[in-house]
């Protein structure tokens, strides 16, 4: 558990995957040798490659729970993606065990629309999709949502990319539940949204900040901390690869200046940490509580 002033932030990790080092196509073994004193077991091991955790955030804020991101989903079928599809994950057990229930949350933020962020926004009943959290406002970038469309951006892509959207995002759609921003507004209690695009074009994330305090949900600007010394790498997922670059170096530059807690989607150890400017360019902290 976390606490930046008035406001707690939790998590829930809903599993873990491992990438292969071809994660990051500009990575060498030298590079890799160069970061094994720090980056193993924690975030990465010979065996497995990079632990990936598939986390959601819980903030709370003095009048509200909102859950940034959902997951991947059980009993989601993902031809794009086999290592999520099928899944069978005590995710809402998990929720429960942090005090929140299907009807029990103020508000859901999906940071953008990839699979492994969106899962749970609907479980199986039935043999039909139906939301999860039926009584919650959900909340994408217009941008994201436009682009995810089978019938608007996503149109001329293969069907099988529509699978995340038609299973996770359109029973929302149809029951009324999300709803569409900028991606800059201010939420209030502290809290505001930031643009982040580049890994996809509408991604966003969540500014923290109470009594002098500051944390960042960042989706996937950063899939892992060895990021922080080489911000020119993007991983194989991210969809526009200059932006990408640029947004990253925009986050890491607040967050050296600001001493802002970062709070990535898919960091082993604590799951989130601190950077600090070297000589060199940044280095990596974790936060130990």
């Amino acid at each position: 558990m976390i606490r930046v002033g008035d406001i707690i932030i939790d998590w829930v990790e809903e599993l873990v995957v491992y990438d292969p080092p071809e994660l990051f196509g500009e990575m060498t073994s030298d590079d890799l040798a160069g970061h094994s004193s720090w980056l193993t077991p924690d975030y990465f091991t010979e065996e497995n490659g990079f632990y990936v955790g598939v986390l959601s955030w819980i903030i709370r804020t003095p009048t509200r729970t909102i859950l940034v991101d959902t997951g991947a989903g059980n009993d989601k079928v993902r031809p794009t993606s086999p290592r999520f599809g099928g899944l069978h994950t005590p995710f809402l057990e998990g929720l429960a065990q942090k005090g929140i229930t299907r009807d029990r949350l103020d508000l859901v933020i999906l940071t953008h629309l990839h699979l492994d962020h969106v899962g749970w926004n609907t479980l199986l009943d039935n043999d039909k999709w139906v939301p999860t959290f039926p009584n919650t406002r959900h909340i994408v970038s217009a941008i994201e949502l436009a682009h995810r469309d089978p019938e608007r951006g996503a149109a001329a892509r293969p069907p099988a990319t529509w699978q995340v959207y038609n299973d996770s995002v359109r029973p929302l759609v149809d029951a009324g539940l999300l709803e569409t921003v900028e991606g800059t507004e201010d939420l209030g209690e502290g809290l505001s949204l930031i643009p982040l695009p580049g890994h996809s074009p509408g991604q966003m994330g969540v500014r923290v900040q109470s009594q002098g305090q500051s944390a960042m949900c960042i989706a996937d600007v950063l899939h892992q901390p060895i990021q922080v010394y080489h911000p020119s790498w993007n991983s194989r997922y991210c969809e526009d690869q200059e932006t990408a670059r640029t947004t990253r170096a925009k986050v890491l530059a607040e967050a050296a200046d600001y001493n802002t807690l970062l709070l990535p989607a898919h960091f082993g150890n604590s799951h989130c940490g601190y950077v600090h400017k070297t000589p060199s360019g940044y280095s990596y902290e974790a936060f130990k509580g």
